[in-house]
């Protein structure tokens, strides 16, 4: 019999764990648990009670579908205007949670007491006992530890010295030094899509829809700038990866599970109930279809990371010119890593675990705000050629702009940052660990405060009455002193849309420098309009748009044609550049 780490790789049946005792026992306990939770939450005051709020939407689910239901956004703006900066809700079972936009209490959560406000366990330990993989090969290769989680013990699933060790070693990589050498890879995919519109419209102007081929681009430009890797080329009819279909399940699948993934496994984690090996025994005997494909996509996801890793590992042993020349961000990481002391030094299964964090992360995010972004710029066609004669004016007739010139682009910058400020895709919950007085309201431990990130960015008392409006202009101008005053403790342009402190998103100038080249190729060729058709954002985890309220896919249909002024202007500027090349050899 093989031992690993303590885990045996024998067959093991559900009659010789003694499955039934085990049912019982943990039946029993989540009984006990969960009767005290109602009888306490229900029968006892609460510190929160006298802090306005609306009234429980459900006796089960509180205020949570309103939150993140479709509408949630609008519910979010309904709560700051009705009620404050802080306002009481309703969870699950009546538990009270905090929704914040007030900025002295960021503060003390992102930077003051940065360590006593942490993400939720739901959030960190998300199906953790389920991640074991049935395959002996996983076993022997990386046994599980005890806090494995759906993307392993990543940068956002990871607390304490370890995530700022991770992000000790991470920091560095994401330099602009580094990012500076991936922009032609930017570009290279970017200009993949170009020619995929093109051929779409070669017979006139088409509806196509968007969504899908942005999510591709952004997939594609974190697969080979993150890993070096190609998962979901730029084509019609290409097959998709499997390794990108289990990652845009894992929302959808994910929040059907909400229950179990909020409550129970945090208590089964934290408890230490069982083993992992026992907890994926127990997931695959109950018969719930959303748990059991949860486990097959963290099993596929954690399957591909592993061979990525592997493959990258026995390229650095080899050495070479060629491994020199890969500028890849999991290839640079696992280069300083083996420099790296053995106090800072990552252990395999925290690579393992970036892989998936980066593909995450930098794809639906990034992908949603540049959906927005072209829906916003076919609603205001002004601002559309104001950017496009920005960028035909920038042209240069010597290849590509560099990261210097693409942020020189004062309007291109504008448009960027007023969309990330108005149309932030989510919002982020945070646990405080320890009772700690934010001024005037004492936050007992283990309170869960759902932070609105949108609501924070268009707060009227800080950037105006006209806050909830799209306007590029107002960047072009010194920002005011509300705005510099109100210290907002976000990464990013006064902004918390890339949260702040050490929460803070490590790749957010990846992401704008993507989003700015995207831009950059396609506004200067395409003229984009909207259909006839409505377009509904809803919220669904992300800000997501829809032609239709019960679809949950996400769609934006967009008309696409040549800009009507295209071939005149090249005719001009080709001419001009002939005359002036003419000159020169006159002279």
């Amino acid at each position: 019999m093989l031992e690993v780490r303590g885990v045996s790789t024998t067959m093991i049946s559900l009659n010789n764990l003694g499955i039934d005792n085990y049912f019982k026992y943990v039946y029993a306990l989540l009984a006990g648990w969960l009767i005290w939770g109602v009888v306490r939450r229900f029968l006892f005051p609460h510190p929160f009670d006298k802090i306005p709020g609306p009234a429980k939407g459900s006796f089960i689910s509180g205020n949570l579908f309103e939150v993140f239901g479709p509408n949630g956004l609008e519910f979010h703006h309904s709560l700051t205007k009705n009620y404050g900066k802080v306002v009481r809700t309703f969870g699950l079972l009546n538990e009270r949670v905090l929704f914040i936009r007030d900025p002295k209490a960021l503060q003390y959560i992102f930077l003051k007491d940065q360590d006593l406000y942490q993400q939720p366990n739901q959030i960190l330990l998300y199906v953790d006992a389920f991640t074991l993989s049935g395959t002996q090969k996983l076993i022997t290769h990386h046994a599980n530890r005890s806090a494995r989680k759906i993307f392993g013990p990543g940068l956002i699933s990871t607390l304490g010295d370890q995530h700022k060790r991770q992000r000790k070693m991470l920091n560095p990589v994401f330099s602009i030094a580094h990012m500076k050498k991936m922009i032609p890879t930017f570009f290279a995919v970017t200009y993949d899509l170009r020619d995929v519109l093109l051929r779409k419209i070669a017979d006139g102007p088409q509806e196509v829809e968007m969504v899908s081929w942005l999510t591709r681009v952004a997939l594609e430009i974190i697969s080979l700038c993150g890993m070096g890797k190609s998962f979901s080329p730029i084509a019609e009819n290409q097959e998709e990866h499997r390794y990108i279909s289990s990652m845009k399940l894992l929302g959808p699948v994910g929040r059907k599970l909400l229950l179990l993934n909020k409550y129970i496994l945090p208590w089964i984690i934290n408890y230490k109930i069982g083993t992992p090996r026992m907890h994926r025994l127990v997931a695959d005997a109950l018969p719930f279809p959303s748990l059991h494909k949860i486990c097959e996509i963290i099993d596929v996801m954690h399957e591909e990371s592993t061979h990525i890793y592997d493959s990258k590992k026995k390229a650095l042993a080899a050495g070479g010119k060629a491994d020199e020349e890969q500028k890849d961000i999991l290839n640079i990481l696992m280069r300083e890593n083996l420099k790296a002391s053995a106090e800072n030094k990552l252990e395999d299964d925290e690579v393992i675990a970036q892989i998936s964090t980066l593909m995450f992360g930098a794809s639906d995010t990034t992908s949603s705000a540049f959906v927005r972004i072209l829906w916003l710029l076919a609603k205001h066609q002004d601002v559309q050629a104001k950017l496009r004669e920005e960028i035909r004016d920038a042209k240069r007739f010597d290849g590509e702009p560099d990261y210097e010139q693409l942020a020189a682009l004062t309007y291109l910058d504008a448009v960027c940052r007023e969309t990330l400020r108005i149309c932030a895709s989510f919002t982020t919950p945070i646990k405080g660990t320890n009772g700690k007085d934010i001024p005037e309201i004492h936050i007992p431990r283990g309170t869960v405060m759902q932070i609105s990130i949108q609501e924070t960015n268009q707060d009227p008392e800080i950037w105006g009455p006209d806050s909830g409006e799209w306007k590029p202009e107002r960047w072009l101008s010194p920002l005011p002193d509300s705005v510099l005053n109100a210290r907002i403790p976000g990464v990013y342009s006064h902004l918390m849309t890339f949260i702040g402190g050490s929460k803070a998103c490590i790749g957010f100038k990846f992401a704008e420098m993507e989003i700015k080249v995207i831009l950059y190729v396609l506004i200067e060729l395409f003229q984009f309009d909207l259909p006839k058709k409505e377009i509904f954002w809803k919220f669904t985890g992300l800000v997501s748009p829809s032609v239709d309220l019960n679809e949950l896919k996400p769609q934006l249909p967009v008309i696409v044609s040549r800009s009507a002024d295209h071939f005149q202007k090249f005719y001009c500027r080709a001419i001009a550049y002939t005359c002036f090349v003419e000159s020169l050899k006159t002279d």
